[in-house]
């Protein structure tokens, strides 16, 4: 069952085109990242589905339903922002209890359904206490109570771990997965960190200058990337030359390193950088080609001035034209 159908959304400010004609249809219980750089127009899209934002032009349906129109009321969408926007004078269970109070809902109805919210999200415990009195990881899952206590047909996430630490934000990045499909709500989460995008979603759609350069399930938009843009966009990518003026795209960790003697293409390593599990080797080459390539950390090493010799499988090349 389809969840959202946006036909030809348009957004302009002015000479300016935010959202430029976007098509796309989510699925029921689905969870879709939109990835892109600042400026590209994903919290523009996200804020035109939440009703928030009029389009310039274009259709919107939510069940079937078209709500191009409809006033954000009318939607039965759930939002979180990166700022939580809690009130600092309500309570925890204020704070979740709001949007069923603007709903009109009876105090028992209520205080079952913040229960429900609070427990889910592991907040019984501090019920009475105020947003000052949270750390941050609190207030966001404080946030996501209040949005999914009235039940919401769909949740928006605009940047929700964004001024969390990494730490933090890998972890609350694990709980809102497995909230999402024990709940099973269709979720649209905008970031522009692409390993929260790739490790989270169903699809990820990648944006750029209002336009959809890619939908597609996060492996097969890092490996089989749709254009240049999405191939360096979602990571390092070693450009080569395969045929005729095309060119293909191998990421770092597909790329072998041998000794000098080995079949391959000669290089040498400039630099590298320690990450904990891996080394990242920046290695160039005789012609002025630059290559990055990952690596375990255990295994052989290399250093920096090592002469080494790049290969690949050709299975491993994806043409980008």
């Amino acid at each position: 069952m389809t969840a959202i159908r946006i036909e030809a959304l348009r957004k302009e400010y002015g000479g300016f085109v935010a959202v430029a004609g976007v098509d796309l249809v989510v699925n029921d219980g689905e969870f879709l990242t939109i990835l892109g750089p600042s400026g590209s127009g994903k919290t523009t899209l996200l804020s035109m589905i939440a009703g928030l934002t009029e389009p310039s032009t274009g259709k919107m349906f939510i069940g079937g339903r078209e709500v191009t129109s409809e006033p954000p009321q009318g939607r039965n969408i759930g939002l979180v922002f990166q700022s939580y926007a809690l009130f600092p004078h309500m309570s925890v269970s204020q704070n979740v209890a709001f949007p069923l109070d603007v709903r009109k809902w009876d105090k028992q109805r209520t205080a079952l359904a913040v229960r429900d919210a609070l427990n889910l999200m592991q907040l019984g415990a501090l019920a009475d206490r105020k947003p000052a009195q949270l750390s941050g990881g609190q207030q966001q899952r404080v946030a996501l109570a209040r949005a999914i206590v009235f039940h919401p047909d769909i949740l928006l996430l605009d940047e929700p771990l964004g001024a969390l630490d990494r730490k933090l934000r890998e972890e609350l990045q694990v709980e809102l997965k497995q909230l999402q499909r024990r709940v099973g709500i269709t979720t649209l989460l905008v970031t522009h960190d692409q390993e929260e995008a790739l490790s989270m979603a169903d699809r990820v759609m990648i944006l750029n200058d209002g336009a959809v350069q890619q939908l597609a399930a996060p492996e097969i938009a890092y490996l089989q990337p749709a254009n240049r843009f999405v191939a360096e966009f979602l990571g390092a990518a070693n450009i080569v030359s395969i045929s005729d003026g095309a060119h293909g795209v191998v990421r770092p960790e597909r790329i072998q390193l041998g000794r000098p003697g080995s079949p391959g293409l000669e290089g040498i390593i400039r630099e590298l950088v320690y990450l904990g599990q891996t080394i990242r080797y920046h290695i160039d080459t005789q012609d002025g080609l630059k290559f990055v390539c990952m690596k375990p950390f255990v295994g052989e090493r290399f250093e920096v001035a090592d002469t080494v010799v790049m290969s690949w499988s050709p299975s491993d090349v994806w043409p980008i034209g």
